[in-house]
């Protein structure tokens, strides 16, 4: 079997207006197809018009205004079909797809194309930065963000939360994080069935540890859509 590193990988983020996926829109979205040496082979990058205001809290994030979106942005219907039809062609040729925090972009997606009546979109093999971490370097200390764990790994992100910079910096995190966990080195799909089972074990984890501190909270390990 040949490893996700010595092929092709497509790598993937979105900007959105909001923290929940059932609700959250895309505002913007990356898709870049990478080589094995991590150069850049082809992208797409949309800006859409949400449909709703975007909250200025969301703007300070990602710098997207709602004026900004409506003037320039095409229509949420025609970006979500295209980004769906993109990543499904990716999907359908075996090429995994890496996203750092994978089940919030794929959830989102999913939603999105739930709104529109679009099908729904077979994610598989995703590969996500976030979820192999906490799975390799269990007992690492302070925040797992992707700023912070490009910090670690020393790659560059000079400017976080834009959907392009953070999806190249997701591939190259996840390459670097290859070459000093060894088992990483495997073939995608067999790493993404890998994913969905440490999800799982990590949300039971800390609905554990939750519970200990007196919350009684359910955390969802699916992955990489919550439905």
């Amino acid at each position: 079997m040949t490893s996700w590193t010595e092929l092709p990988r497509a790598t993937f983020d979105l900007e959105t207006t909001g923290v929940d996926p059932k609700t959250a829109r895309i505002v913007t979205a990356s898709l870049i197809l990478v080589a094995p040496d991590g150069s850049e082979l082809r992208s797409g990058e949309w800006l859409a018009d949400p449909g709703v205001e975007i909250p200025d809290q969301a703007t300070q994030v990602h710098g997207i205004s709602t004026q900004h979106a409506r003037e320039h942005g095409q229509q949420a219907p025609q970006v979500v079909f295209e980004l769906a039809s993109a990543l499904g062609g990716l999907f359908h040729d075996g090429v995994p797809v890496i996203a750092f925090n994978a089940a919030y972009d794929f959830s989102v997606l999913h939603h999105e194309l739930a709104r529109y009546n679009y099908p729904e979109l077979d994610c598989i093999p995703v590969l996500d930065p976030f979820v192999i971490n906490k799975q390799v370097h269990k007992f690492r200390k302070g925040k797992r963000t992707l700023e912070a764990l490009c910090e670690e790994y020393g790659v560059s992100l000079e400017n976080a939360h834009t959907s392009k910079d953070d999806a190249l910096a997701a591939e190259r995190l996840l390459a670097a994080m290859a070459t000093k966990f060894a088992d990483l080195e495997a073939e995608a799909a067999t790493l993404h069935n890998q994913q969905v089972r440490w999800a799982k074990d990590q949300a039971a984890d800390f609905q554990a540890y939750l519970q200990k501190q007196g919350k009684n909270e359910t955390i969802d390990g699916s992955w990489p859509i919550r439905r």
